[in-house]
């Protein structure tokens, strides 16, 4: 790497990628395999893969015709903003805006009019697509063109269904064509679109292929990920181009550990990206059931977004063991970089003996990670140098030309893939030959794999009437639980309070950058009249000990029955040691838990505890419930009484054609799995022939009239017979007989 010292660079092996648009690699999976999967409690749908690509390039030509009379934005590229929740119909508005030319930049529903507004106005999209959990009048007052998904699916159910010519589209999208826009919280305190291309995904993607193929077996993969944070791009494109089922799954099941881990086992999922909290969630939920083994096929656990501790890495391979062909891999990388730029995998508990902390690991193909100081000049060996990246995962910069000083040219470059530079504002160290990550060098944080710039923090705290001063900070990054603290002052001819001034952020930030507000005095100054932090995260720790059961919080028990009152104090008081002093507001059958500050995580924590204690709830009803009198009626001192699972109700239909793809998949899943001899003739057989075993027989069967369908009546899991909730039993007899 030219006059670069071997200890200052690492460079990822060079691998030939596929120039074509994803689009144009869609399209040999035209067939009647099942594409997507999406089920809620009013529908069971499922979109196969020859249905995908018709209702797509109808929905592309309705998207030209409605945006075809707007220009491209400021940087020459035609973007549409999609701001739908998580279903079949979302890929479908992604990938129809492809097919039409465009880029698509995401927006949550649920973020505040705010950041909407900001959005639109940066990213300057020739078109809105919302659904119905999205406020229309957002979009509407905004002066951008903008229809809901029903609307722009009934034009296009006029329109043609073929493959969309050059001429039709917004513009023709070539490799450095942009793909995709995330904004990402910005270093200024305003968030900033990503322009990321598609030569980038491509690379991302395709060293994917090779460093972690998907199996033959591996039939159905999730996206769980919020469109709006990186790691959904290979969620959703990495299996659509392999061919494989998309089970999309909603938020309700990706925040409840019971609901994920059973939905992971029914439908065999092989691989799952996740941040380390929700990864710890998962193995906490675990730790409930030893006996049980849910998990035994997902073999490829894949951490990002946040630091993966020792100690978390440690209780994975306690779970599930050293040889079982169990894998936890550490990514590294930023929105900037499409996702990730390094990787390292653990294979067994003995590797965390090698290096001081969990290596972020070695480059991706094409990608090349440099270890600078100040100058720009190789850091010296052994000390820590910040982290820039060069190489075919870089971002074509920010929308507008922001951040101009992320991005330069590289004075090191010796192959033209490497020409540009990405400062990541990370540090970084070799050991023995991978890279360690050394901390950051400015504001930014990952709060639950989400970006935060605690400026962007600060700057929305200090705008709430009322607050004289405010200083933001990060608590326990160090043992991955990273909490935002803001420490104010209030104006004195103004009442307010901590909880009124964090209701007033919902209307500014997102809900994954709200602080926990904390009302001081005054702040406390170091010698150069300077705030002193480290006395204000002091000052935090000493008042917050979880584990002390003595801290005083304020308990009302108002309206508990007196036969209720025993069970409520052991609530109660289990969830004021569990929240202590981050308890936002009194305790009472009145609020909700994640009202109070809970989340996810330490509601395992306090369901364990209440266990301990002798009572015991499902985890989905305590996190399904509306507030703490609703745990309180669904709590038990019987655990008999709430973990059997009842004997589901079968009714038994006719096999009919629908059912087709499901018996395919429980053949190749009984046969091909399972039985010694079919593990012996696997390379013998592929899984194609058993779908055209069953395709062969097909209509013999149905006409034969002896197979049937026992369906349970649920709707959530329809892929297998020992774990769906559809049972295919096919009693095939010697019809030729």
């Amino acid at each position: 790497m030219g006059s670069l010292p071997r200890m200052s660079v690492v460079t990822g092996a060079r691998s030939v990628v596929p120039t074509a648009p994803l689009t144009h690699h869609l399209r040999h999976f035209n067939s009647d395999r099942v594409a997507l999967m999406y089920s809620d409690e009013t529908c069971n749908v499922r979109v196969s893969y020859s249905e995908l690509f018709a209702r797509t390039n109808a929905l592309g030509r309705a998207i030209t015709n409605r945006a075809r009379s707007t220009a491209c934005n400021r940087d020459g590229d035609y973007v549409i903003a999609v701001c739908m929740q998580p279903t079949h119909n979302t890929i479908l508005a992604l990938l129809a805006t492809w097919k039409a030319g465009a880029a698509y930049v995401p927006m949550e529903p649920s973020f505040p009019q705010a950041r909407i507004s900001h959005i639109l106005k940066d990213s300057e999209p020739s078109l809105v697509i919302y659904d119905s959990s999205a406020n229309s009048a957002a979009f509407t007052d905004s002066g951008v063109p903008s229809v809901s998904f029903e609307e722009l699916a009934q034009e296009a159910s006029g329109l043609a269904s073929d493959e969309l010519q050059d001429m039709e589209m917004l513009t023709l999208s070539g490799n450095d064509s942009i793909a995709i826009v995330l904004y990402t919280s910005g270093s200024t305190g305003i968030p900033k679109g990503v322009r990321l291309p598609y030569s980038a995904i491509c690379n991302r993607l395709w060293w994917q292929f090779h460093t972690f193929p998907y199996l033959d077996m591996e039939a159905t993969c999730v996206w769980k990920t919020a469109l709006t944070f990186v790691d959904s791009v290979c969620e959703i494109w990495g299996p659509l181009l392999h061919g494989r089922s998309l089970l999309i799954l909603s938020r309700e099941t990706t925040r409840d550990p019971q609901k994920l881990v059973k939905i992971l086992s029914d439908y065999k999922v092989h691989r799952l990206v996740l941040v380390p909290t929700l990864l710890r969630s998962i193995l906490m939920y675990l730790s409930l059931n030893p006996s049980g083994k849910p998990l035994q096929h997902l073999k490829l656990w894949i951490c990002s977004g946040e630091t993966l501790s020792k100690e978390l890495a440690l209780q994975f391979f306690k779970n599930f063991g050293d040889h079982d062909g169990y894998k936890l891999a550490n990514f590294y990388g930023s929105t900037e970089v499409m996702g990730d730029v390094t990787y390292y995998v653990l294979e067994k508990s003995g590797q965390l003996d090698i290096h001081p902390t969990i290596p972020i690991g070695s480059p991706l193909d094409n990608c090349a990670v440099y270890l600078l100081d100040e100058e720009l000049s190789p850091a010296p060996e052994a000390e820590p140098g910040e982290v820039w990246v060069a190489g075919r995962n870089l971002a074509s910069g920010y929308v507008g030309g922001q951040g101009a000083d992320r991005f330069c040219d590289n004075p090191h470059a010796n192959h033209p893939d490497f020409g540009r530079l990405y400062r990541t504002g990370d540090f970084g160290t070799l050991h023995k030959g991978v890279i360690l990550y050394a901390g950051r060098t400015d504001s930014q944080v990952k709060i639950r794999g989400h970006r935060v710039d605690l400026l962007e923090v600060d700057k929305a705290v200090s705008a709430v009437p009322g607050v004289e001063k405010s200083v933001v900070l990060c608590y326990g990054l160090d043992r991955g639980n990273p909490e935002i603290l803001a420490f104010v002052t209030i104006k004195p001819e103004v009442r307010t309070s901590a909880q009124h001034i964090e209701a007033n952020l919902k209307n500014s930030l997102t809900h994954y950058m709200i602080p926990q507000v904390i009302e001081i005095e005054s702040f406390p100054l170091l010698v150069n009249g300077k705030v002193d932090r480290q006395s204000l995260l002091k000052m935090y720790e000493n008042t917050n000990n979880n584990d002390d059961s003595e801290i005083p919080l304020d308990i009302d028990y108002t309206g508990v029955e007196a036969e209720k009152m025993e069970a409520a104090r052991v609530l109660f008081e289990t969830v004021a040691e569990v929240l202590g002093r981050a308890a936002r507001g009194a305790l009472s059958i009145r609020v909700g838990f994640y009202e109070l500050g809970g989340n996810s995580l330490n509601s395992i924590y306090t369901i364990t505890r209440l266990r301990d204690k002798g009572y015991f709830i499902e985890i989905s009803d305590f996190l399904g419930a509306a507030n703490l009198g609703e745990v309180l009626a669904k709590m038990s001192t019987d655990s008999e009484e709430n973990n059997d699972a009842k004997e589901p109700q079968f009714t038994a239909v006719p096999m009919r054609d629908e059912h087709k793809q499901e018996v395919i998949d429980m053949i190749v899943s009984s046969f091909y799995e399972k039985a010694e001899l079919e593990q012996f003739l696997k390379h013998e057989i592929e899984t194609r022939d058993y779908a055209l075993c069953v395709h062969a027989c097909w209509a013999a069967l149905l006409h034969a009239r002896l197979s049937v369908v026992l369906n349970d009546g649920t709707v959530h899991c329809t892929h297998t017979l020992t774990y769906s909730s559809i049972y295919t039993y096919i009693f095939i007899y010697s019809y030729t007989q």
